[in-house]
C-alpha cells in the first residue's frame, strides 16, 4: 500500500472518532435547532423549506402583535390619506399672479402639443353647410320661359 493511501484512510477514521465525541456533546446540550432537526424526515429533498417552516419567520416578515407601535387610525383618515390631493388652487395662483402674459400663438402650440393623439382628443371639425345653388334667374323668369317655350297647357 502506498503511504497517500494509509494517510487518507487515517484521516477518514480520526473524522469518525471526532463525530462520535460531538454527539456525546450535542445529547447534552439541547438547542432548538437540533430539536427542529430531529422532527424533519430523513428525506433529502426539502429540508431546507422544513426547517423554515419549522422555525416560522424572522425578521421584517415576522408579524408583530405589539400594542406599542401601533398606530389606530380611523377609516375617515386612512381614506384622505389615500385620495390624491388637488393642486388646482396652488397652480391658480401661480398662473395668475405671473407678471407677463404668453403670447396667443405659444399657448395654441402647446395645447396642440398636449393634446392626444387619439381621436376622442381631436376637436369636432366643423361641417360645412351645403350651400344652396342660387339661380341666376328669379321665379318670375322661370314662370316667362316656361310660358314661352310650353304655352299654356
Amino acid at each position: 500500500m502506498s503511504a497517500s493511501l494509509i494517510r487518507r484512510g487515517l484521516e477518514l477514521l480520526s473524522d469518525d472518532i471526532k463525530d462520535t465525541g460531538k454527539d456525546k456533546k450535542k445529547k447534552g446540550k439541547s438547542t432548538q435547532k437540533v430539536q427542529i432537526m430531529d422532527l424533519i424526515s430523513s428525506n433529502r429533498e426539502g429540508v431546507c423549506k422544513q426547517v423554515r417552516r419549522l422555525q416560522g419567520r424572522s425578521g421584517a416578515g415576522k408579524s408583530k402583535a405589539t400594542v406599542k407601535n401601533k398606530h389606530i387610525r380611523s377609516a375617515l383618515d386612512e381614506y384622505r390619506k389615500k385620495q390624491k390631493k388637488s393642486h388646482l388652487g396652488s397652480n391658480l395662483e401661480y398662473f395668475l399672479g405671473a407678471k407677463e402674459k404668453t403670447q396667443e400663438n405659444n399657448t395654441k402650440k402647446i395645447l396642440l402639443q398636449n393634446s392626444g393623439r387619439q381621436s376622442r382628443n381631436q376637436p369636432d371639425v366643423p361641417v360645412k353647410k351645403p350651400q344652396e345653388e342660387k339661380s341666376l334667374f328669379t321665379e318670375e323668369q322661370f314662370q316667362k320661359f316656361q310660358k314661352e317655350y310650353f304655352g299654356n297647357l
